[in-house]
């Protein structure tokens, strides 16, 4: 398989305070990774360090084999063949749905017959039809939703980063667009790095989960890996586990349950 990205010993620090120390993870084409994780564990940094937001204080993060970003220089992030869909939509207001999803086509100056057609077709695979004259005022949190993941996925990225993209729904929206987000991107084979607090999001989206706890990787699995053994206490417990058991044996050694000692 190709690899999209390999994050090689990165780590970040803020004043004293170590937020990422030595992270290690590669990421194959077309495979959606959820990286979970409670707050201040360090996914959020890992994801402005992946889209060129930030520098990395050491270690290297590769894209597609060539660096683009370490200690001693950064890629710029429109050069990066990666878009970003945020938690608050970030769409333009006063352009239609339309034009919104068109922006980056436009910017890489391509064909407007092109344009035109790669509109359509994002239209109709996010259910947009009939809107593309609206204004992000005038339409639903769901519909600006769509409408962000159709600009984002209009230029054809190597990668897709999604920041806690389901945040600003309500539970029947999130339960919906989840479905249809992990759908959508099977169906076009597009790389996805997504990063949740909500563990039910990351198991219907992800091939595969990052569990993160104080700026380090925990665990990486499938998430049925993960579920049915948890590398830890911490992680049991991210994932919902709530059951759990403390033996002594004869020796007065401890019992492993699940694959971790508890």
């Amino acid at each position: 398989m190709t690899s999209i990205l390999e994050i090689r010993q990165v780590g970040k620090s803020y004043g004293k305070q170590e937020v990422l120390g030595g992270v290690d993870l590669t990421v194959q084409a077309g495979e959606i990774i959820s990286v979970l994780g409670p707050s201040g564990c360090g996914k959020s940094t890992l994801l402005q360090l992946i889209a060129g937001l930030q520098q990395p204080d050491r270690g290297e993060i590769l894209l597609r084999g060539k660096v683009a970003a370490s200690r001693s220089g950064m890629l710029a992030p429109e050069k990066r063949g990666i878009n970003m869909v945020f938690q608050d939509y970030a769409l333009w207001p006063h352009m239609t749905v339309f034009e919104n999803i068109a922006y980056g086509m436009r910017r890489g100056k391509q064909d407007q017959t092109a344009i035109r057609a790669s509109v359509a077709e994002l239209a109709a695979l996010l259910r947009l039809e009939g809107l593309e004259q609206r204004l992000p005022p005038q339409l639903s949190g769901g519909q600006q939703q769509r409408v962000a993941i159709a600009r984002a996925l209009a230029t054809k990225p190597d990668l897709m980063l999604l920041d806690e993209p389901l945040s600003n729904l309500d539970m029947q929206l999130r339960v919906e667009m989840r479905t249809e987000m992990a759908y959508l991107f099977k169906k076009l084979g597009t790389t996805v790095f997504h990063v949740t607090h909500d563990p039910e999001e990351a198991f219907s989206m992800a091939d595969r989960l990052v569990i993160m706890r104080e700026g380090a990787i925990d665990q990486t699995g499938t998430p049925q890996q993960c579920w049915r053994l948890p590398a830890s206490a911490s992680a049991a417990k991210l994932l919902g586990a709530g059951n759990r058991l403390r033996a002594m044996g004869r020796s007065g050694g401890r019992v492993a349950a699940g694959g971790a000692e508890l």
